[in-house]
This record gives structure tokens, sequence and C-alpha cells, in this order.
């Protein structure tokens, strides 16, 4: 009988000791899903914080291009409006026969020099001419097709005639210069 009480004793002590375990186990399971949930929220997190990090480098170069972009093209309406001003002076200057410029000369010499002001300011924005010549090809991305004309001497698709010059504001089209082309079918 003394042996079964010892047994009885390891028994109650193996139980302890596997009940103390399993305590333990569970301590070290709930520290484990507690450290895998604080992971999440950790991975959660960084996650969230480098796309809140991309997002603002996105919104600072989106900023930057859309400043560079209203101080090169801003001025392109004012720009616009004042292209009549030019083409009218340069019509001025081209109806002024050579009694008018006899008599005129002084009046004429003001308008040359306000014209050649006119162009410096637009030099000085970045507004450049677009000066077609008859003979030249013509190309929609500059040109505009006032009028064809079937012309005996040329080749279809070559400019005949200038009306007005275009212009270009940096690397954007402000406005086309405004041509004649030939119609003439090929032979």
């Amino acid at each position: 009988m003394a042996d079964t009480r010892k047994d009885d004793f390891l028994d109650d002590v193996d139980d302890a000791t596997a009940e103390e375990y399993a305590a333990e186990m569970e301590e070290m399971d709930d520290d484990a899903i507690e450290l895998d949930s604080l992971r999440a929220e950790r991975d959660e997190l960084k996650d969230r914080f480098m796309r809140a990090l991309a997002d603002a480098e996105n919104s600072r170069k989106r900023a930057d291009k859309d400043r560079r972009e209203a101080e090169n093209y801003g001025g392109s309406k004012l720009a616009r409006d004042l292209l009549p001003v030019y083409d009218n002076m340069q019509r001025a200057l081209a109806a002024a026969t050579d009694e008018q410029k006899q008599i005129s000369a002084a009046l004429l010499e003001g308008v040359e020099l306000t014209l050649r002001e006119l162009t410096s300011v637009f030099k000085k924005h970045g507004i450049q001419p677009i000066s077609p010549k008859v003979g030249d090809k013509f190309d929609p991305q500059q040109h505009q097709a006032m009028f064809e004309a079937p012309v005996p001497g040329t080749k279809a698709g070559e400019i005949i005639q200038v009306s007005a010059e275009g212009f270009m504001l940096h690397d954007r089209l402000l406005r086309p210069a405004q041509v004649g082309v030939s119609s003439m079918p090929a032979s």
C-alpha cells in the first residue's frame, strides 16, 4: 500500500506539473497571439505611413508641375489677345505706299518701333513666331489651312499663301499660322 500512496502522490505531482505547464503554455500562447496582433498592427501602420509619405511626395511633385505650368503658360490668354494687335501693326506697315512712307515717315517709324518692342516682349515671355514661307510643306501641327486652290507649278500640300503668322508659347501652340494650301493633283 505504501507503493500506492507514493504512486498517487507522484500522480498528483505530475498532474500539478502538467497543469502548471499548461497554464504557462496558455500564457505563452496568449503572449504569442498578442505579439502577432501587435506585429500585424505595426505592419498595417507602416504600410499606411509609407502610402501617406508617397502621397505627400506625389502632391509635392504635382504642385511643382502646376507652379511651373502656371509660370510658363499663365499668360497665354493675354498673349492670345495681343496677337491681333501684332497682326494689325504688321498690316499697317505693309499697307503703307511709298508716298505715304515719305509723308508720314515719323509715324511709320513709331509703328515699326512699337512692333519691335512688342516682338521683344513676346520673345522675353517665350512667345516665338511661326513664319512659314510660300513653298513650304503644310504641317497641320503648326498651320491652319484657310483655303485650298489648284496652283500650277506647285505640289499638293505646299503652302501657296501666308495670311497670318502663327505663334508658339514655349512648346505649346498659341495660334497656328493661317495659310493657303495647294490642291494640285499629282500628274
